[in-house]
């Protein structure tokens, strides 16, 4: 297949060099369409109000852009970049997993939600943090068995797969689980402080805080040492729980 590569930790993260590296190893063509800065936590940023330059960069074997725009624009603008219908989205690996509700921030997730909204199957593959190269290996290896797996087995519109890889060697991985998308919530504080002209400012709290996960969910299940699968996508509305509303047919 020709895969598109991207992230949105930067062209130049070790993640996505991994991924693309696995990728043509594992017989793959690869075209790398990837932010020129760190662009995490952008969700679907879209970039609306400047052009955006393509930098070509060197990548053995692959063609390789860094865009100066977010990991939505990247995979918008892949398309005509590349002289090979793309075939499919990998995104990742990120530096950090996303789950849960980092699913709605998550840059790299963004990306494969915008391939799948363009009829682009896709796989979001992230690794916990402080990985190795041998972790990210693993986590290559296992988005890529998956991306297979999808082409042989579609995916319903607007859906795709996202995977987390434990910072685990692979002896101590507990197996490979379906997980439901767990509803805990990121409780990280703020710092104020005043700066010199007396207006308050605020840097977020270190250490990532977060309610207790609810067993069987994608945090629970990779809390417990699991990579974790879990097939998200589609709009959905909730209408149906709000039948009554005066004035309203």
């Amino acid at each position: 297949m020709h895969v598109l590569v991207t992230n949105d930790d930067g062209y130049f993260a070790e993640g996505i060099r991994t991924l693309a590296r696995v990728a043509m190893e594992m017989g793959h063509s690869v075209i790398i369409s990837a932010p020129l800065t760190e662009q995490s936590a952008t969700s679907h940023q879209l970039t609306l109000s400047r052009a955006l330059t393509a930098h070509p960069v060197f990548f053995e074997g692959a063609v390789a852009y860094a865009i100066d725009g977010s990991p939505v624009d990247c995979v918008r603008v892949a398309r005509y970049l590349s002289d090979t219908p793309i075939d499919f989205c990998l995104s990742g690996i990120n530096n950090g997993a996303n789950l849960g509700a980092g699913i709605y921030y998550s840059g790299t997730d963004a990306a494969a939600r915008e391939a799948a909204m363009n009829y682009l199957p896709a796989v979001a593959v992230s690794v916990g943090v402080g990985a190795t190269e041998e972790m990210r290996e693993i986590a290559a290896r296992k988005a890529i068995e998956m991306m297979t797996y999808i082409k042989e087995h579609p995916m319903p519109r607007m859906t795709f797969c996202n995977i987390n890889v434990p910072s685990l060697p692979e002896k101590q991985i507990k197996g490979f689980k379906m997980s439901t998308i767990c509803e805990a919530f990121y409780t990280d504080g703020y710092t104020k402080r005043t700066n010199p002209r007396t207006l308050p400012y605020f840097w977020m709290d270190e250490g990532g805080s977060i309610e207790e996960a609810k067993e069987g969910s994608d945090l629970y299940n990779f809390q417990k040492g699991y990579i974790t699968c879990t097939f998200v996508g589609g709009l959905m509305d909730h209408n149906a729980a709000y039948p009554d509303i005066p004035g309203v047919s």
